[in-house]
């Protein structure tokens, strides 16, 4: 029998239930109207529903996000910013909000205190009988809770999931013991009903135990559901058949409507089978995951969810990425005082080693340096950077394209800058410094950079795709393209650079910057997804109820 730990009012580690908030939720913002020239503004902000979700016999129904990342103790990429923004956003408007991730080597590193929650407890995989043991971090006023599983052997390791650009070759066993393990520890975080949300393949298996693997079933799991977040649908855990046994699963599930993907068990197909809502991160990568083109070999499955698949835009961390305030910034600027931003680009023009000059578009880009952000386009065709524009680019990526970027900005150093690596504190100064941000992706699910750029007065050139889609207006506050084709960008970035040396370029740059791209109004459309997910009759596997 699992070890778990009961709603004993004695017990100091109990489930804690948060109180309502005394004052109402905010309000979210609404996005900008559609008009994209001088003379339109935006609308005023218009009412939200409240974020709680309905109140049991324990108090407030809360939410557990559990999740391979979160910023700032383990980070690799969007994700842990994501699901950071949103908990925290969740907890601050007073809705019961608690985190749980694997206890990292990076969070041992970041965490200044962790403390035990209880005693240790074992965890069934398959025929192996596993010791965890749950930690917290001391609560902060409105932080979401946030609690860390402890295996040494799987998770104090260089990496989060592989080292030298592979994988780990246990990465299967891992995720099935953390999926297993937080299953377990639910009852030591909160209450019942609640929401899980769960996040990308490293969690899809929670909601396949919970359906069908959970061991000793109790009162507790029947008022869980479980909402899955797809935030890149290119991985999905796929590793061999013979997996399925090895964590515990039955072989029925290797079904072409369940777990079987080409000969493969794939976790994140198993979680959408189960999950009862799927979401992704924004409208239009939603309803790009349906299609044979933009399905990453799962439309079939994307397209048998019906309406429990949705589209939810990413926000940002409005606070922090804040031109007026941001410390990192040479000079600090708004919508109302621009001044400061010529400031950081000649700062950055002087960082980067090129001449600083004013009437010249500055392009950036600070990205990886892989397929996904159109580095194809770039090196493609030379014709890109003939302009009249400069160039930054940062970044760390495949060798190919940092080869072939440092080539360019060698044959043409007056005009193009490359720095292999990446930091914070420079990405925020080229964001302020830049006219110009290039996201030419194959594929964005949502990105961050567009938003933040744009919160700097510094206009995208994108690929019309995912968020990207969604988050720049076209003329508005910034340039859209649809082929995959070196010559549409260029013809994109030429009319960029045309339109800087016009009087409408103050008014775009004024009008991003006061774009409001915060989690306020994503997160009242996750309650929203929430409360269908508690007052519908649990999935039953393969697509239906």
């Amino acid at each position: 029998m699992l070890e778990r730990r009961r709603n004993d009012p004695s017990d100091p580690e109990r489930p804690v239930t948060v109180p309502s908030p005394s004052s109402p939720s905010p309000s979210p913002p609404e996005h900008p109207g559609g008009g994209a020239g001088p003379g339109s503004r935006w609308r005023a902000p218009a009412p939200a529903p409240p974020l709680l979700l309905g109140t049991s016999g324990d108090g407030p129904v809360g939410v557990v996000h559990v999740c391979a990342e979160y910023t700032p103790y383990a980070h690799s990429g969007g994700l842990a910013d994501a699901v950071a923004g949103l908990s925290r956003l969740q907890a601050r408007a007073g809705v019961p909000t608690a985190v749980i991730l694997p206890l990292h080597r990076s969070v041992r590193h970041a965490a200044k205190e962790l403390l035990p929650v209880g005693r240790r407890f074992t965890v069934q995989v398959g025929p192996r009988l596993e010791s965890a043991r749950l930690f917290r971090v001391p609560p902060t006023a409105g932080e979401p809770r946030l609690f860390f599983i402890e295996h040494d052997g799987y998770f104090d390791r260089p990496g989060l999931y592989g080292v030298a650009g592979g994988d780990f070759g246990d990465n299967a066993l891992r995720f099935a013991f953390f999926a297993r393990a937080a299953l377990e520890a639910l009852p030591r975080v909160c209450g019942a009903p609640v929401v899980v949300h769960v996040h990308d393949w490293h969690t899809a298996l929670l909601p396949v135990y919970l359906r069908v693997g959970a061991p000793a079933r109790e009162a507790f799991y029947d008022r869980v559901r479980v909402v899955l977040t797809i935030h890149n649908a290119a991985f999905q855990g796929h590793f061999p058949p013979e997996t399925l046994e090895a964590i515990g699963l039955p072989g029925w599930l290797y079904d072409w409507r369940l777990m079987e993907w080409y000969g493969r068990a794939n976790f994140l197909k198993g979680g959408m089978a189960f999950a009862d809502w799927v979401t992704t991160v924004s409208p239009t990568h939603a309803r790009e995951l349906v299609t044979p083109e933009g399905g990453f070999g799962l439309h079939q499955a994307f397209e048998a969810l019906g309406e429990r698949l949705t589209g939810i835009v990413n926000g940002i961390d409005a606070d922090s990425w804040d031109p007026a305030t941001d410390p990192s910034l040479t000079a600090n600027f708004s919508a109302n005082d621009l001044s400061g931003k010529r400031r950081c680009k000649a700062a950055l023009q002087r960082q980067f080693g090129l001449p600083q000059r004013l009437s010249v578009p500055l392009v950036a880009m600070t990205a990886r340096l892989v397929a996904q952000k159109g580095l194809d386009l770039l090196i493609g065709d030379p014709s890109v950077f003939r302009n009249g524009a400069q160039f930054v680019f940062e970044g760390r990526g495949e060798a190919r394209y940092e080869t072939a970027l440092m080539g360019v900005a060698a044959s043409s150093h007056q005009r193009v800058a490359v720095r292999l690596g990446w930091s914070d504190r420079v990405a925020r100064r080229i964001m302020a410094g830049a006219d110009i941000f290039l996201v030419p992706s194959l594929y964005e699910p949502c990105g961050l950079t567009q938003m933040t750029a744009q919160r700097y007065g510094t206009l995208p050139v994108a690929r019309r795709v995912g968020g990207l889609a969604d988050t720049i207006e076209n003329g508005g506050t910034g340039f859209l393209f649809d082929a995959y084709t070196p010559a549409a960008l260029r013809q994109a970035l030429e009319l960029a650079v045309d339109t800087y040396h016009t009087p409408h370029w103050a008014w775009m740059v004024e009008h991003a910057v006061e774009r409001d791209f915060g989690w306020a109004r994503s997160a009242v459309e996750y309650a929203g997804v929430y409360r269908r997910a508690l007052t519908a009759a649990p999935v039953a596997g393969g697509g239906g109820r």
